[in-house]
């Protein structure tokens, strides 16, 4: 410790004993239990090496930004997370959103989708376009994307175990709009690992879910070089109750597994790393959460450089987009959601993400109608426009409190990660369901700390309102699923069924194999093979994946 620091230290003693404590202050913890400290100074952070752990931005190790003039040189891309119903009604909320000023588009899908049934299968009932767009085959991606210019837009999916089969039918349309697939821009999400542990929509086992990962990463290197290959989600996990820490720490070890699945199948780290991206959960904890983004991407910096080798300076940099939290917004007095949702999408704004988006005030109630969306839309141009954050890069940076957690949290992040090493990495760590575990004891901590009101949620466990539920709310009409259908059964009469059949027979063949599966998959879905179809053949020879329990620690 300098002598400056040291001085401070003695004088910060002589402050508590003669002032602080004649005041009354009360005990402050964070997420973690652990004490926050009443005032933060710079003896706090006197052993923290500028050069080497803070640095410039948009030089390593990134922690103040992977771009050196952030947003005086580009803002941040503004998405909205939306589709619903039908194509048709998808592709009008798309136009409507874009007009209003969106400026990338984030395609939901409907759960019999994402775990690749078709509208008209049994397991769909109920749940065809009720959480996102249904989507059967090729026909439907071709309406959702209709007179959307596909080279002047950036995509992103939030698909996963059948992201290689929807990534085939936007290369198709894209193809039949003129557009060859080295000038797509976007990101599947096709993190399948983190379905094993909170969200559930998986279909084949981890290992050849990984195995079509990889096949992605070696396709698009050559045919798709613009495009995210994976976009690894700490989301969900923080939704389902972990940590700012386990948030980074779980996704950073499911991405090491990615890693590691693409260099044992041949491909050189800095071939693929560049083009992983990843989406993060902005919680409420403004401080918090703008410490955990420069924490991370420091850590990432280092892990890729140090761990992997990677000389591209790109593989080092930690791209990612960030949606304020879902899990945070209440049912009760919904519109208490717009001001958690301002202050959660200016603490991402703070943190440097490059591109964000921002919940809807009634997404606790329902699908957010075109008023609430616009809201979201408006939120996120005013803090752009009007706030001034944006005028200086990383403006946090300095803050005695801030560089503290920063550096606090990139200690704690590459500890979870080590744990998990120890364990054989992220597919032992989820097979054994230790991170299921530890995400459930998480989020039972929090519920009881809701329930004994030592966590306040404005609206919901105090400061409550008699209210009845608004009667405008959004609701998906029950003849989308016969529409779907209909349409199926449609196309299934007008194509060539012989044509498809044997495409689906080059799909069987090469997943018994280990022939690259992205151009057998782009040749289906052109003959009009649906996607329970497709994930139906590759079910025959990858089988499904059944849940185990917690074996212990």
């Amino acid at each position: 410790m300098d002598c400056l620091c040291r001085k401070i230290s003695e004088e910060k003693e002589r402050w508590v004993k003669t002032t602080l404590n004649k005041a009354k202050c009360d005990r402050r913890t964070d997420e973690n239990g652990e004490d926050i400290k009443v005032l933060y100074t710079p003896d706090d952070i006197c052993a923290i090496d500028y050069l080497s752990a803070i640095g410039f931005p948009g030089e390593y190790p990134y922690t103040r930004g992977v771009h050196a003039s952030m947003y005086r040189g580009q803002p941040w891309t503004i998405r909205q997370y939306s589709g619903f119903a039908t194509p048709e009604e998808t592709n009008q909320r798309y136009k409507y959103l874009l007009k209003q000023g969106q400026t990338g588009l984030s395609v939901a899908f409907d759960l019999p989708t994402q775990i690749g049934y078709d509208s008209d299968d049994p397991m769909s009932e109920g749940e065809v376009g009720k959480v996102g767009v249904s989507v059967d085959s090729l026909e439907d991606m071709e309406i959702i994307f209709r007179d959307i210019p596909l080279d002047r837009m950036s995509t992103s999916m939030t698909i996963n175990a059948p992201a290689a089969v929807l990534l085939a039918m936007y290369i198709a349309i894209a193809k039949k709009q003129g557009i060859p697939s080295t000038k797509l821009r976007g990101t599947i999400q096709n993190d399948i690992l983190k379905e094993y542990t909170v969200r559930g929509t998986y279909i084949f086992p981890p290992r050849p879910s990984i195995r079509l990962i990889t096949d992605i990463f070696a396709f698009c290197k050559d045919h798709v070089p613009q495009w995210n290959t994976i976009n690894v989600a700490g989301y969900h996990m923080r939704e389902a109750g972990c940590t700012a820490v386990q948030e980074i720490a779980f996704s950073f070890s499911n991405a090491i597994a990615y890693i590691e699945a693409g260099i044992k199948a041949g491909l050189a780290v800095d071939s693929f790393a560049p083009r992983i991206s990843w989406i993060f959960n902005t919680g409420s904890r403004i401080f918090e959460e703008v410490a955990k983004y420069r924490a991370a991407r420091r850590v990432w910096a280092e892990l890729l450089k140090n761990r992997f080798g990677a000389k591209d300076q790109r593989s080092w940099m930690l791209r990612y987009h960030t949606q304020t939290s879902g899990v945070s917004l209440a049912a009760q007095q919904p519109e208490n959601n717009i001001v958690r949702v301002a202050y959660q999408a200016l603490a991402a704004v703070l943190s440097g993400p490059q591109s964000l988006a921002a919940c809807s005030y009634d997404e606790a109630l329902a699908l957010p109608t075109e008023k609430s969306v616009r809201m979201s839309l408006r939120t996120q141009q005013i803090i752009a426009h009007e706030t001034g954050v944006t005028d200086t890069v990383d403006p946090l940076a300095g803050s005695y409190y801030v560089e503290y957690l920063t550096n606090e949290m990139a200690v704690k992040i590459n500890k979870e990660i080590a744990k998990i090493d120890e364990m054989g990495g992220a597919v032992d760590a989820i097979e054994k369901g230790y991170i299921q575990k530890e995400i459930e004891e998480r989020a039972y901590i929090i519920q009881k700390e809701i329930d004994e009101k030592k966590r306040i949620v404005v609206g919901v466990n105090e400061y409550l309102v008699d209210e009845k539920v608004d009667q405008a709310l959004f609701r998906v009409d029950k003849k989308v699923a016969r529409q779907q259908a209909a349409k199926l059964k449609k196309l299934k009469k007008n194509r060539d069924g012989q044509k498809v059949q044997l495409a689906l027979e080059a799909i069987r063949r090469a997943a018994e194999g280990n022939d690259n599966m992205m151009p057998l998959l782009i040749e289906a879905v052109n003959a009009y093979a649906t996607l329970g179809e497709i994930c139906n053949t590759m079910k025959c020879v990858f089988g499904e994946y059944r849940a185990s329990g917690w074996s212990g620690r």
